[in-house]
């Protein structure tokens, strides 16, 4: 077939022959990712890697990262230069495709699962203060729901953020109340 053709034409079909056959060799299609699952995969990698430069210091010092990895993070925390960030945040994702994430990954996630469950008490803590000075049948039913509390306490402080709350003064109770109720429903999760 090739050999009508000039010789540079025929080496490269040749050539482009023996090199299909050696990529075909070493891996099957099937089981071969495709390009752009490759790229989303280095993307992945390299947004993980950006995720760990903004990570506060103790959860940073306490994930097993291989020592190149927290040195190229440290750096890249201390660089201004937006042209250098991204140099290091590029480096950040080739050293992270080396490495085994899985237990970065899982470390991230536990953090993120500690910080939602804060949020969401936080929350709870911020509802049941606004019921309570709102509506003072909420007295109750926090009364059924957590049975050992300080009922006269309570009552003092709900009376106080509520003056507070109708003149427009410091929320110096309200604030109080918030951490007593921190206290009462933080002890019901124990």
């Amino acid at each position: 077939m090739a050999a009508g053709l000039p010789t540079r034409t025929r080496h490269r079909i040749l050539g482009a022959r023996m090199i299909r056959r050696r990529h075909d060799d070493q891996q099957p299609d099937e089981e071969r990712p495709s390009k752009g699952a490759r790229k989303r995969a280095s993307q992945e990698l390299q947004e993980l890697g950006e995720q760990l430069i903004d990570l506060p210091d103790p959860l940073f010092g306490s994930l097993p990262l291989p020592e190149r990895l927290r040195d190229a993070i440290l750096a890249a925390r201390r660089f201004t230069s937006h042209g250098a960030q991204l140099r290091q945040r590029q480096y950040i994702g080739k050293l992270m495709r080396k490495i085994d994430t899985e237990q970065i990954r899982a470390a991230l996630e536990a953090h993120r699962q500690k910080e939602n469950a804060a949020n969401r008490q936080f929350k709870r803590i911020e509802q049941w203060r606004e019921r309570l000075l709102r509506d003072p049948a909420a007295l109750d039913e926090l009364l059924a729901e957590h049975p050992r509390v300080d009922v006269p306490r309570l009552q003092k402080l709900v009376a106080i953020a509520g003056e507070e709350s109708r003149h427009g003064s410091a929320p110096r109770a309200a604030r109080e109340l918030f951490h007593y109720l921190r206290e009462i429903l933080s002890a019901s999760t124990v």
